[in-house]
């Protein structure tokens, strides 16, 4: 059961950090492994909470994999917690979180999750690990692209 937690602080505030994230349809622009991701449905909580249904494929070499997640934007506490509903694991539970920051924002990911089938686990385990510890450095990399690498929390 492989699981990933970092920290980091980034120059951008947390709603800017929180939008980005939640963008979840820009993935496939810039998201290692990530080759598609579409959203099944989108329902709105009225309380600016809400809740999306997306299918994920991903893909490194010759194996592609698909597994869709519910996926839960809390805006006003700017969280995103993701659960899963089908694929190829047993389970996966990812969330993220941002905080205020002297220097703009602190954006925590965690994941954990466990491949249902042994031998995919072995091909694909390393390949998530290293791009798991590579995705809030490509999230950090696009927000400097859109809101600007000199960007500081300023709002």
């Amino acid at each position: 059961m492989p699981t990933f937690r970092t920290s980091r602080i980034v120059k951008h505030t947390p709603a800017q950090m929180f939008a980005l994230v939640a963008d979840v349809e820009s993935y496939p622009e810039f998201l290692p492994l990530c080759e598609d991701l579409r959203i099944v449905r989108r329902v709105q909580s009225g309380e600016g909470v809400e809740t999306l249904v997306a299918t994920m494929s991903v893909g490194y070499k010759a194996i592609r994999e698909s597994f869709t997640t519910r996926v839960t934007l809390d805006d006003p506490r700017l969280r995103i917690n993701v659960e899963y509903v089908d694929g190829p694991f047993k389970y996966l539970e990812n969330r993220w979180t941002f905080r205020e920051a002297p220097a703009g924002s602190e954006v925590e990911f965690y994941i954990n999750y466990e491949f249902k089938s042994f031998a995919l686990g072995v091909l694909m385990g390393s390949v998530f690990d290293k791009a798991f510890r590579k995705f809030t450095e490509a999230f950090e990399e696009r927000a400097d692209r859109i809101y600007g690498a000199a960007s500081q929390a300023r709002l």
